[in-house]
């Protein structure tokens, strides 16, 4: 897949440490090499070291990369053949590459966010509906 995988658990406290001094207009060096940190760069090492400190699997994909439906899958965390329904029905756009779908990440992020969003408006309504009924939430 277009992006780079990764799951090691970093130390925490050195992490934290790290994390506090990566500030918007900070340079990284690495040798004769050196980079200014613009605040989104800031902001996205510190997520991602954030996560990785907690042991969580992170996988980077350029917005822009075309996945399989495989690949979409997974990303996902859902079986292909759903995915395939789920292009079907036209709930994410795809492309045919010949006979073979491909799936902007981008528009796969944004399913994921509009299910995630819908899951919560549903959430509230249920939380709502037992409040009504006075069954304690």
């Amino acid at each position: 897949m277009g992006g780079l995988l990764f799951t090691p658990r970093l130390p925490a406290e050195a992490v934290k440490a790290f994390r506090e001094k990566l500030t918007p207009g900070k340079v990284l060096r690495l040798e004769e090499a050196s980079l200014t940190l613009t605040p989104e760069l800031a902001q996205l090492l510190q997520e991602l070291l954030g996560a990785l400190s907690r042991g969580e699997m992170v996988r980077i994909v350029p917005m822009e990369a075309e996945l399989t439906t495989g690949q979409a899958a997974e990303l996902l965390g859902v079986s292909r053949p759903y995915l395939v329904r789920l292009l079907e029905e036209g709930k994410i756009p795809y492309r045919k590459v010949g006979t073979h779908r491909r799936v902007r990440a981008r528009d796969l992020l944004a399913y994921l966010e509009a299910s995630r969003k819908r899951g919560r408006e549903l959430l509230d309504e249920l939380i709502g509906e037992a409040q009504e009924l006075g069954l304690g939430y």
